[in-house]
C-alpha cells in the first residue's frame, strides 16, 4: 500500500506482531507457474491488535479504509492527513455535524488553513486511542483545536498541563491565552501566580507582550504584591512596547494614548510624594492637572479629592480581622500634636494593615493623621502614612489604612502610633490588656497582648485612649 502525503512513520501499518501479540504474516500467492508474489501486507492486521482501543489506535494516521483527508495548515509546513468519518462523528459533536448534519459535507478532502498540523494530529491522537501527546510548543495550538472541534477532554489535558508549568516568567502570556480561550479556571490560577509573585512576572519579557484589556484586569486588582512605583515602571514598559507594535513614536503623547484607561488604575496616592516626584510626575504621561492635585493630595490636609484609588494593595487572603481593645466609648480627647501610642505582641503572625480610630464629638469633621508600627527592640519603622479620615460624629471607629500590609511576628514587641490633627474625639476606656480573636472559619485562636509605652502618649493607655482597634489579616 503507498504511503499517505505527510503520513507520521510512528503510525504506520505494520505487518509484525508486538511482544506478545499473535503473530499473522502475509500468505504468499501464487501469480503464475514458478511465480509467488507477497500478498498485501496488511492482510489479517486485525488478530494482532487485541481491544478495540488498539485496533482504532491502528487506525490513527492510517490510509486503510481512510474515507476523508484533512488539507491542515498552509505555507511549506501543510500536511495531508488521512481519517475516518465514524471515528471522528463518535468523538466530536462538530465533526458529527460536519459528516451528518443537516448541512453535512460530501468532499472527501476538507481545508483546515487555520489549524496547525501538529495539534491537528494531538487531536486524531486522542480521538483514536485517548492517547495525549502535547508540549510546550503544541500546547496552546492543541487548545484551540480541542475547542474548535468541542473536545473537552482534551481541552482539560491542555489546562492540566498549563497549569504544572505556570510559573511566574509565564503567568502574563498564559493569562492572556486563557482569557482569549474562555478559560477561567486558567485565568484564576494565573493571576493567582501574579498575585503572589508580582515583580518577577512584571519583569518577565510576556509582560510587555499582554493585550490592554488584560493590563487593566491586573491593574484593579487589590492583591498585587508590589509597590506603586514599580508598578508604575512596568506600566510605562509595556507602553513603550504597545508603541512599538502600533508603529507610533514613543514619546510620552504616545504613551498616554495607548495606555488610556489604564493610567487611572495606578494608584499614584499610594507613593510617596518622593517616589511620585522622581518618577509619574516626570515621565510626560500626566497632565499639569493631574500632577497639581496629586501633590495637593500629598502635601494639604484636609486631603483634596483626586481621582485615583487610594484603597491599598496587598497579597493577603483570607477575611480581614479586627480587636478591639474598648468595651466603652466616652467624650472628650483632646489633640496639641503628640502622638497616641500603646505598646502590643501576638500570639501567632499576622500582617496589620490599618486601625481603627475614633472621631469628632462635634459632628462631621475631617482629621490628619499620621499613624505608624514600630518594633521597639531595633526601633524601626516598619509601616506608615500620612493620610486623613472624615467621620460623621458618631462614636464608631473609622478605618486609617497603611500603604501595604505590616508583617507582625510573634512574641515580638511593637507600637502602634496616631498622631491626629482636629477636634475633640471620642475616646475608649476600660481597656482590655489581653484580646483573643478566634477565627469563625478555622477555629484558630490570635492573642493580642497590649501594654503602656513609657513617656508622653497623649494620655492613651492600656486603660483608656485612642487606638481603640487593628484591623488585620491572619
Amino acid at each position: 500500500m503507498a504511503e499517505a502525503e505527510g503520513e507520521d512513520t510512528a503510525a504506520r501499518p505494520r505487518a509484525r506482531s508486538r511482544p506478545g501479540e499473535s503473530s499473522v504474516r502475509p500468505v504468499d500467492v501464487a501469480v503464475g507457474p514458478g511465480l509467488r508474489a507477497p500478498a498485501p501486507p496488511l492482510y489479517n492486521w486485525q488478530a494482532a491488535q487485541r481491544s478495540v482501543r488498539e485496533r482504532f489506535s491502528f487506525m490513527f494516521n492510517n490510509e486503510l479504509l481512510s474515507d476523508v483527508h484533512f488539507a491542515v495548515g498552509k505555507g511549506p509546513g501543510a500536511r495531508r492527513l488521512p481519517a475516518h468519518r465514524f471515528v471522528l462523528a463518535v468523538g466530536s459533536a462538530v465533526f458529527d455535524a460536519m459528516f451528518n448534519g443537516g448541512m453535512a459535507t460530501s468532499s472527501a478532502e476538507i481545508e483546515l488553513p487555520d489549524v496547525e498540523p501538529a495539534a491537528f494530529l494531538a487531536l486524531l491522537r486522542f480521538l483514536y486511542s485517548d492517547e495525549v501527546q502535547i508540549g510546550p510548543e503544541t500546547v496552546m495550538t492543541t487548545l484551540y483545536t480541542a475547542k474548535k472541534y468541542a473536545v473537552p477532554a482534551l481541552e482539560a489535558h491542555c489546562v492540566e498541563f498549563l497549569t504544572k508549568h505556570l510559573r511566574a516568567d509565564n503567568a502574563f502570556m498564559l493569562l492572556t491565552q486563557a482569557r482569549l480561550f474562555d478559560e477561567p479556571q486558567l485565568a484564576s490560577l494565573c493571576l493567582d501566580t501574579i498575585d503572589k509573585n508580582t515583580v518577577d512576572a512584571i519583569s518577565a519579557e510576556g509582560f510587555t507582550d499582554i493585550d490592554l484589556d488584560t493590563l487593566c484586569a491586573v491593574l484593579e486588582r487589590d492583591t498585587l504584591s508590589i509597590q506603586e512605583i514599580r508598578l508604575f515602571a512596568g506600566v510605562v514598559r509595556w507602553a513603550e512596547a504597545e508603541c512599538q507594535r502600533q508603529q507610533l513614536p514613543v514619546t510620552p503623547g504616545s504613551k498616554q494614548k495607548v495606555l488610556g484607561k489604564a493610567i487611572t488604575l495606578i494608584r499614584f496616592p499610594l507613593m510617596t510624594i518622593e517616589e511620585f516626584a522622581a518618577g509619574p510626575a516626570q515621565s510626560g504621561i500626566l497632565s499639569d492637572h493631574e500632577i497639581v492635585n496629586l501633590f495637593l493630595h500629598f502635601t494639604l490636609n484636609p486631603k483634596p479629592r483626586v481621582e485615583y484609588v487610594d484603597r491599598p494593595r496587598c497579597c493577603l487572603r483570607g477575611k480581614e480581622c479586627s480587636i478591639s481593645r474598648f468595651p466603652q466609648v466616652e467624650s472628650r480627647w483632646g489633640y496639641n500634636g503628640t502622638s497616641d501610642r500603646i505598646r502590643f505582641s501576638v500570639t501567632r503572625r499576622v500582617f496589620v494593615v490599618g486601625f481603627g480610630l475614633y472621631g469628632s464629638i462635634h459632628g462631621p469633621t475631617d482629621y490628619q493623621v499620621n499613624i505608624q508600627i514600630i518594633e521597639n527592640d531595633k526601633n524601626t519603622t516598619l509601616g506608615q502614612n500620612d493620610t486623613g479620615f472624615c467621620c460623621d460624629g458618631s462614636a464608631s471607629t473609622f478605618r486609617v489604612m497603611f500603604k501595604e500590609p505590616v508583617e507582625i511576628l510573634p512574641n515580638v514587641s511593637y507600637t502602634a502610633c496616631a498622631t491626629l490633627k482636629g477636634p475633640d474625639s471620642h475616646y475608649g476606656t476600660k481597656g482590655l490588656r489581653k484580646v483573643i480573636h478566634e477565627s469563625p472559619t478555622t477555629g484558630i485562636s490570635t492573642c493580642f497582648v497590649f501594654f503602656n509605652v513609657p513617656g508622653n502618649n497623649n494620655g492613651t493607655s492600656v486603660e483608656d485612649g485612642q487606638i481603640p482597634e487593628i484591623i488585620f489579616y491572619t
